[in-house]
């Protein structure tokens, strides 16, 4: 997925609540690949709640500035997905990921330059750990993406972070919206995976899985390093893990001056660009409103399948989109939409892709 599929980072030393886990579980941005700033980042300076400074909630006309910087990020994630999708004859679905994981890796090292020393084991434990779950997310969505419609590979996979924030909460109305998107979801399949490809949906699925993973491990990384040092050590492990299925599969194929220049766009367009609009307009938008633009991803990922890759949805493939999406706004505007908004501390990306 693109990545991403973000992540719930919260500030150094902060447990994990459910307004984070939800704002990850919006993150439906396909093929996510780490960016400037995102899970396993903590941004401090980024709290839409804050009255003492940018972060303030602004009314009125002045809300529609915030609002298009995300859309542009989420249009900018799902349109390097769909060119990543044009890359796969070229390098096939692990290569792709592996180029990916690794430019966005050289990027965030050479920005962040995190220090080596002065971690734990443990320290070090979380960031492989997270590492894993994101090269594992991204392998398992490039290989859906490969085999099953953009927007319908989104969709799927957001059915993970939708579970885990159903299981981390108490209230009965989420079972109510967890229905839903299991309806969405089997409306999506047919009644049978068959017609989407039952490999590409597992593989959607699986990812979906690895996501959910994906952000507990962001969280822990988010509170032991400062800043977006865990993410830049976590991309680097990622793609050391990717490259050998990547060079594996493609060889050679992965140094043709052309296939590098486009994976840079990919991961830039993926990554780099989408986190820092949703870094900007974190400064100025409540949390809630933040997740429920988030909630439109598959919706957007549909977009750029049809008019990039020319994969046209039926009626009964968007309603199906439809339902997971309003499952999504329901859990989130359940959850962090009750009483008094909390901040949004970090961008809620799912990552990579």
């Amino acid at each position: 997925m693109e990545e991403p599929r973000t992540a719930a980072a919260t500030d150094a030393g902060a447990a994990v609540s459910l307004p984070e886990v939800t704002g990850a579980v919006e993150a439906t941005g396909a093929v996510q690949a780490g960016g400037a700033v995102q899970a396993g980042g903590a941004v401090r300076d980024a709290r839409p709640g804050d009255s003492t400074g940018p972060g303030k909630a602004v009314g009125g006309g002045r809300n529609l500035g915030p609002v298009a910087l995300v859309v542009a990020g989420g249009l900018s994630v799902q349109f390097g997905a769909a060119i990543a999708v044009l890359l796969m004859p070229r390098t096939g679905a692990l290569g792709i990921v592996s180029l990916r994981l690794a430019l966005a890796a050289i990027v965030l090292l050479a920005v962040c330059r995190p220090a080596l020393r002065g971690h734990s084991r443990a320290d070090w434990g979380t960031v492989i750990a997270f590492g894993a779950a994101m090269a594992a997310m991204n392998c398992l969505f490039y290989q859906a993406a490969d085999r099953i419609p953009l927007g319908a590979a989104v969709t799927l996979e957001v059915i993970g972070p939708l579970a885990l924030s159903v299981i981390v909460s108490r209230r009965l109305v989420n079972l109510l919206w967890a229905g839903l998107a299991l309806g969405g979801v089997l409306l999506l399949s047919g009644g049978g995976f068959d017609r989407l490809d039952p490999l590409g949906a597992a593989f959607a699925l699986g990812a979906g899985a690895m996501w959910a993973t994906y952000i507990v491990f962001s969280a822990r990384t988010g509170r032991r390093f400062p800043q977006a040092d865990g993410l830049a050590l976590a991309m680097a492990v990622g793609a050391l893990l990717a490259l050998p299925l990547g060079i594996a599969e493609s060889g050679s194929k992965l140094l043709v001056p052309s296939t590098l220049g486009l994976a840079l766009a990919v991961a830039l367009m993926s990554s780099v660009l989408p986190y820092t609009l949703e870094l900007l307009a974190l400064r100025r938008l409540p949390a809630p409103t933040f997740a429920v633009l988030m909630s439109l991803e598959p919706a957007i990922a549909a977009t750029a399948g049809f008019l990039v890759l020319h994969q046209a949805l039926s009626a009964t493939d968007a309603l199906a989109i439809a339902l997971v999406i309003v499952a999504s706004m329901g859990a989130v505007r359940t959850q962090i939409g009750r009483g008094n908004p909390k901040p949004a501390r970090t961008s809620a990306r799912d990552e990579v892709r």
